[in-house]
């Protein structure tokens, strides 16, 4: 399946409804995008209408959009966040990297990692960020798109009482 990729389409409701399936069905297949599975559309929302305020290619924050080239069904997404902060001005910080749970193990989340990273050459940044949670071997993941892990805070993600995950810092080093 090839993907094409859009850079800050316009985020009118069906796309802020795609998202927010997305999120969803990501996050109750055990996916770390903010949330502990169960969750509903309904719960994803307003953190989903958080995260759409100021994206946009006038705004602070970009989204990057990726859809099956045959069928144009949303496969995956993730947001350029910026700190707002002048001194970070250099480095984005990447949010919620998706992929549906159909479209993993495809390729697509080295794709979209990798779109991003030329997004963020051609823009002229430095490097870029994220974190995810431990436990899952994202680490792993990112690792192999050329991330390292520069932080760690243990136990600072509680799934449930008693499985408390690390939360894990990785950088990508553009220069």
């Amino acid at each position: 399946m090839a993907l094409t990729f859009t850079l800050d389409p316009k985020l009118d409701p069906d796309l802020r409804t795609e998202i927010v399936r997305l999120w969803t069905d990501v996050t109750n297949t055990g996916g770390a995008v903010g949330f502990v599975a169960p969750v509903t559309e309904e719960e994803v929302w307003d953190t989903a209408d958080r995260q759409f305020a100021g994206v946009g290619p006038d705004g602070p924050d970009r989204l990057l959009a990726a859809r099956d080239g045959d069928t144009g069904r949303l496969v995956g997404v993730l947001f350029f966040e910026s700190m707002r902060f002048g001194p970070m001005e250099h480095w984005r910080l990447l949010k919620r990297v998706m992929v549906h749970p159909d479209c993993q193990g495809l390729g697509h989340g080295a794709r979209l990692l990798a779109e991003a990273e030329r997004i963020a050459r051609q823009w002229g940044l430095q490097s870029l960020r994220l974190t995810a949670r431990g436990g899952l071997g994202l680490e792993d993941f990112y690792a192999r798109s050329g991330y390292r892990e520069v932080g760690r805070v243990p136990g600072a993600i509680r799934v449930a009482p008693g499985d408390d995950r690390d939360d894990i810092t990785m950088w990508l080093d553009l220069r």
